[in-house]
């Protein structure tokens, strides 16, 4: 069993920058950050292999947000500058434990979800 728990989202101005983490407990093979807007399906923002640091963005994203991970405390970061009002939306952490995938229905363990809004 998986726990995860988020912390960081807010609300900013466009062009601002937040960061998210989200701490892990057990062994995790594939973190990612996925975000959900009223309305919308799920999405995959980013992803990263945790045994070597291979990682996965969304085009969307590409550019502005940098996930990456802190071993030593197992916890996953997704750093996000030049924030767009597009941008608004609930961010999850996701982790599997067998494989990487860019399909949130790949995922097993969930983190409860932080909101991030960006205003114009």
């Amino acid at each position: 069993q998986v726990q995860l728990v988020e912390s960081g989202g807010g609300s900013v101005q466009a062009g601002g920058s937040l960061r998210l983490s989200c701490a892990a407990s057990g062994y995790t093979y594939c973190m990612g950050w996925f975000r959900q807007a009223p309305g919308k399906e799920r999405e995959v923002v980013a992803v990263m292999y945790t045994g070597g640091g291979s990682t996965y963005s969304a085009d969307s994203v590409k550019g502005r947000f940098t996930i990456s991970q802190d071993n030593a405390k197992n916890t996953l970061y997704l750093q996000m500058n030049s924030l767009k009002p597009e941008d608004t939306a609930m961010y999850y952490c996701a982790a599997g434990r067998f494989y990487c995938s860019t399909y949130a229905q790949a995922y097993n363990y969930w983190g409860q979800g932080t909101q991030v809004t960006v205003s114009s």
